[in-house]
């Protein structure tokens, strides 16, 4: 067949998955590529397969689906590629003069492709008592709380709503405009330890938080208003929280390891009316030392736990199960279970998942993948020192590590299986000044990771368009 006969679909399935090099030369040998170049139908098609979720008409100054291509193609290369001066450049923003308790991006991702206008904002909080918002392109602080009373330990953002929520070593949560940094609202728990997590249902933002007195509370996110609580665990607190893909269901992990996690219906939570709130102990037996959600099933969970003298990892389906008119249960359906080859001791393991049926773990300096049935996919050891964090998205996986180092990988472009390629590792400076990088998040143009020292410090790589 000639590629003048070559149909629109045949043309989309050849083309959507090309680099940006490769995709110039196609367009300059094949009429027929040229002769539909121009349709907005072939652009469409090639973005949704490439990526599923996007859409030019919520993002501001892209007109067309071949803008959108070309434009997120270019950056893709350049963020595979990773070379130094060329494809990014490397900033350091200094300004905590403690430890570095949180990070998170208040910047959305798609904002990034509006053309002349490439913004990414990450918020930070510190023992040192403030919280501040980064100019990850320029390098510089955008804003920079008053000094707290105490330690701040926690920070969670709602970039839709330029909001930022901080929680400090008392209990006090604080909620603050993500641009001009004004204090909007307070709310104390009166806890010195506590997780949170933050989610929006029917366009409404809310916040959970769990207290080391095993007590749940949720809040309004525009006010911290209260809307419900309740004492989730007896006679222990709750270690962290975990909230699904869809904002529907939060795993709590008690401080207790001898007692299961519990699922919460964040519905119930979120209803004062509601009589009590609906939650479930996962159905596992011995200690839990990590769970994680699989994106792609919003009512996945998996659950890495220590039975007798082997690990193992379960993975079940939460679904709500209606027992009557008025009354409803929370029931988990096993997907999978497999025992790990080597015996894991709680806070020497990540986990991570993975669209629907894969888990990233990591244990010291090594990354597995694994199926959900237990078959090994792959393995690197491309750190000299413990992982400390692992970013996952749709198409890169970036680890942190205390050699002082980031790992970059991508998911091959392979439907039929989750594999990674090794790409290329981000410095972090010198070990004379540093101790490693502590953790580390991204967005669709920048990494940016929390450097260990003698007064922490972010180190932001910024991808050029």
């Amino acid at each position: 067949m000639s590629a003048e006969t070559l149909t629109l679909d045949c043309i989309i399935h050849l083309f959507s998955y090309l680099e940006p090099p490769d995709l110039l030369r196609a367009a300059q040998v094949n009429k027929t590529w040229n002769e539909a170049a121009e349709t907005s139908s072939l652009w469409r098609n090639m973005c949704l397969r490439r990526w599923a979720f996007c859409n030019i008409s919520v993002i501001p100054g892209m007109q067309t689906w071949k803008k959108y291509y070309l434009h997120r193609s270019n950056l893709e290369h350049k963020k595979l590629s990773g070379r130094p001066s060329v494809d990014y450049t490397c900033k350091a923003m200094r300004g905590h003069t403690g430890t570095i308790t949180g990070m998170a991006y208040l910047s959305e991702n798609e904002h990034t492709f509006a053309t002349g206008n490439v913004k990414s904002v990450v918020c930070t909080t510190s023992s040192d008592g403030t919280v501040r918002a980064w100019n990850v392109q320029e390098g510089t602080e955008i804003w920079s709380s008053p000094q707290q009373e105490n330690g701040l330990q926690n920070i969670a953002t709602f970039p839709s709503y330029k909001l930022v929520t901080t929680i400090d070593c008392r209990g006090i949560i604080k909620l603050w405009h993500g641009e001009t940094g004004e204090e909007l609202a307070t709310f104390s728990v009166s806890s010195s330890s506590c997780s949170v997590v933050v989610y929006t249902i029917n366009s409404k933002p809310f916040l959970t938080v769990g207290t080391e007195g095993g007590k749940l509370y949720t809040l309004a996110a525009a006010d911290l208003s209260q809307i419900s609580s309740t004492q989730l665990f007896q006679n222990c607190g709750i270690d962290s929280l975990l909230c699904s893909p869809n904002g529907l269901w939060i795993v709590a992990r008690p401080t207790d390891n001898a007692l299961p996690p519990k699922v919460v219906y964040t519905h119930s939570a979120t209803n004062s009316v509601d009589d009590e709130q609906l939650s479930s102990p996962l159905p596992i037996r011995g200690q839990c030392l990590d769970t994680c959600w699989l994106p792609a099933e919003p009512a996945r969970v998996a659950a890495l736990h220590d039975e007798e003298t082997n690990c193992h990892i379960v993975s079940l389906d939460i679904h709500i199960e209606n027992k009557s008119k008025y009354k409803m249960s929370i029931t988990a359906q096993q997907v999978a279970d497999f025992t790990l080859p080597t015996q894991l001791r709680i806070g020497e393991t990540i986990m991570k998942g993975f669209g629907k049926q894969t888990i990233l773990l990591a244990t010291g300096p090594e990354l597995k993948l694994y199926t959900l049935s237990g078959t090994e996919l792959m393995a690197f050891k491309d750190h000299h020192n413990s992982i400390t964090s692992i970013w996952v998205d749709p198409f890169h996986v970036v680890t942190s590590s205390m050699d002082l180092s980031l790992r970059v990988y991508s998911w091959k472009n392979d439907n039929k299986s989750s594999l990674l390629n090794g790409r290329y590792h981000l410095l972090g400076g010198s070990h004379r000044w540093s101790n490693g990088f502590r953790s580390v998040a991204c967005d669709d143009v920048s990494i940016v990771g929390v450097v260990a020292g003698n007064g922490d410090i972010l180190r932001a790589y910024c991808f050029n368009l």
